[in-house]
This record gives C-alpha cells, structure tokens and sequence, in this order.
C-alpha cells in the first residue's frame, strides 16, 4: 500500500494500490479502523470490483476505480439520498470534459449514449457502503467505477461502454479523475448543508 499525493481538491490523503480485490473493501477497514475523512484509494485494477446486491463490476487496467471515506453530519436516514447526487458527479464532469450525451439510472448507474449503436450503455457504477448508530453517521464509503480506457469483456459489448470507445482516443486517467472529484466536492457540499 503506497501513500502518494496528488492535487484532487479536499482530499486529504490519497492510497494508490497497483491491485486489490475492491477499493471499496479497502476504504471500509480502513474506516472501522479509524481513518480520516476525505481519504481517496486508488486502484489500478480490481479482482471483485462489486456494485449493488454484489453485482460484479469488470475493473481492467485502464478505468478509474476509487473509493472515498467521508465522515458526514448527517442523519443516517438521508444517506440513501446521496447516490443520485454522485451520480450527477460523474455526468458533470463527463459532459464537460468531452461533451457526452449521459443520463442517471437510478439509483447508482450512469449511462452513455453511444451514437453508433443507437444505444445507452453503462459506462460508471457506483457503491455506497455506510455504518450508522442511531442518529449519526459513522462513516460513508464512496465507491466509483468508472470506464475510461480499459478494455471491456465481450459479454459486456453491448451494455457497457468506455470513455475512449465514445471518444476514439485514450485519454489521461487523471484529467477525469480531477473532474470527477471536482463535480464531486460541489455536490457533497451541497448536500451535506443540506441535510444537516
């Protein structure tokens, strides 16, 4: 586990890994074990990435894997809530990096439309894991995965999509990484003021 530092907005520390079995399996020990809000792990790669009711999530060298701890003030029962607005992080920042055609599956999908195929097909998945004791907020793991440059299984080609199949191109990990988090800080700031 290496500790690197990287300019992403509020994040105060962020733990890149090569491999893992889930970042988000990662950021929840983490978390028990004490870990300070608004840390980021990184992941090149994944072995279980999961989604919602243990979903598998394909995470080949190439996309963006992360998971954020957060530690809100927030009545627990408003948790659920959070998901459409990283939902709305993630189109954000798509749209204005490359002006993609993208819109929400509630509650924790984002789709892209891909105008070869006349289709809409999943481009970002996204985990949220929380533990609560009565009125509080314990802490809130944020997982994203998101399909930038890796390769996608054929059994996914025609519901799934990356960023470069839309685009044509590579393109830089870290530039969507920073727009993700960018759209990211605005949406939790919101929604953290509005609930508490």
């Amino acid at each position: 586990m290496e500790e690197i530092t990287l300019p992403l907005q509020a994040v105060q520390k962020v733990i890149g890994l090569e491999l893992t079995d889930s970042t988000n399996n990662v950021a929840k020990e983490l978390a028990q074990d004490g870990q300070e809000a608004n840390t980021l792990v990184l992941a090149c790669r994944q072995t279980g990435g999961r989604g919602q009711f243990d979903r598998t999530f394909s995470s080949e060298e190439g996309g963006v894997y992360f998971s954020l701890i957060l530690r809100p003030a927030v009545h627990p029962r408003r948790n659920s809530s959070f998901s459409l607005k990283v939902a709305q992080a993630v189109s954000g920042a798509l749209e204005d990096l490359f002006e993609m055609k993208t819109k929400i599956k509630a509650p924790n999908d984002v789709l892209a439309w891909e105008p070869k195929t006349k289709k809409w097909k999943k481009i970002c998945g996204i985990l949220i894991e929380t533990s609560a004791k009565e009125d509080k907020t314990d802490w809130m793991v944020v997982g994203v995965g998101l399909n930038v440059n890796n390769r996608l299984p054929a059994s996914l080609k025609e519901t799934a999509v990356s960023v470069k199949q839309l685009v044509g191109q590579e393109v830089l990990k870290e530039i969507v990484l920073e727009a993700v988090l960018e759209h990211f800080w605005r949406r939790y700031s919101e929604w953290e003021r509005s609930v508490c």
